[in-house]
């Protein structure tokens, strides 16, 4: 099982694209994550980690709630 991080920039109002992410993920792997955590940054980070790597960092890459969830899946 894994735990999944998803760091979001308080001030940029990223806080509703992490929610829906956060709920898709746990919608699609259900009972296989340990946790989905929410947590608070600034400077416009937007970054999901699994168990500690980072899977996603928008700064390199394009939101996309699929490639993301892909993403996830391979790393579990």
């Amino acid at each position: 099982m894994s735990a999944v991080e998803i760091e979001y920039c308080v001030p940029c109002g990223f806080l509703n694209r992490a929610s829906d992410l956060s709920e898709h993920l746990l919608s699609t792997f259900g009972e296989d994550l340990d946790s989905v955590a929410l947590v608070t940054g600034a400077h416009g980070v937007f970054e999901v980690r699994v168990d500690g790597d980072v899977v996603f960092e928008k700064d390199e890459d394009e939101y996309d709630i699929d490639e993301i969830t892909r993403r996830v899946r391979d790393a579990m």
